[in-house]
């Protein structure tokens, strides 16, 4: 069965989510949001997006992080009777356009996570390009293998069977390190991806909630902790890379 949804983290958007839950609704998903204790305002948004019945609203009153919120908002979806969930952010930085195309892939794949290639334009920090490439270069330590392009990119639908499973055994973020540790450890449980090209854009005045120096250190911390659970891993994912057995 091939029931999707989408799950939104939110944490005060209050002038973008409500363009996105739209456009989610427009393309035929069901939304749950989570509020991960956003500002009265934010909050008021969400509780009218639920109060027109475009959305279910899951409130945490205490900021756990993007991560955390994910997380939450994923199991919730498995416990509404999904199948599977397309992770989208709030501040509509993904290009919602390719919205059907992911859905498609998921229908025709659906034992794997379909998952956003970033193609940047020039709005795009410098910064953060940098970072991203040092991110890619750990995530290939980490995989021994160059399968995961781009593990940074928040837009993609998750099979909820084997997420879950994963996220029964182990807590792979509760913030910014969600996104890559998540593909990792699905990775390393032999879990198939597919990768779609999609436009990442940085609106001028757009609301992020990445910190430089503290997302950056609990990253550094998150691809250690990874790379030390990849070693004992090692032979096993060399095997399948000499084999040619994609996961």
């Amino acid at each position: 069965m091939f029931n999707p949804c989408a799950v939104i983290p939110v944490y005060n958007h209050p002038a973008t989510v409500r363009a996105v839950v739209e456009r989610v609704r427009a393309a035929g998903l069901p939304c749950v949001l989570v509020d991960d204790g956003s500002h009265a305002e934010c909050a008021r948004t969400l509780d009218e997006l639920a109060g027109e019945g475009l959305a279910r609203l899951l409130r945490r009153h205490v900021n756990g992080g993007k991560g955390q919120a994910v997380q939450d908002g994923l199991r919730h979806a498995a416990a509404l009777g999904y199948s599977h969930a397309l992770q989208i952010d709030a501040d509509g930085q993904h290009a919602l356009d390719d919205i059907p195309a992911f859905l498609d892939a998921a229908r025709r794949r659906p034992d794997a996570v379909i998952c956003g290639a970033p193609a940047y334009g020039a709005d795009a920090p410098r910064s953060r390009l940098y970072g991203r490439w040092l991110t890619r270069v750990w995530v290939w330590i980490n995989t021994l293998s160059s399968a995961i392009p781009d593990a940074m990119c928040g837009f993609r639908v998750y099979p909820l069977a084997p997420t879950l499973a994963l996220l029964a055994r182990c807590n792979p973020g509760r913030r910014m390190d969600f996104d890559i540790a998540v593909l990792v450890r699905l990775h390393w449980r032999g879990v198939p991806m597919v990768w779609l090209s999609t436009r990442v854009s940085y609106p001028a005045g757009g609301v992020s909630h990445f910190k430089g120096l503290r997302d950056n250190l609990l990253i550094s911390r998150m691809h250690a902790r990874l790379f030390f659970g990849m070693l004992p891993r090692a032979p096993s994912l060399l095997a399948r890379r000499l084999t040619g057995r994609a996961p």
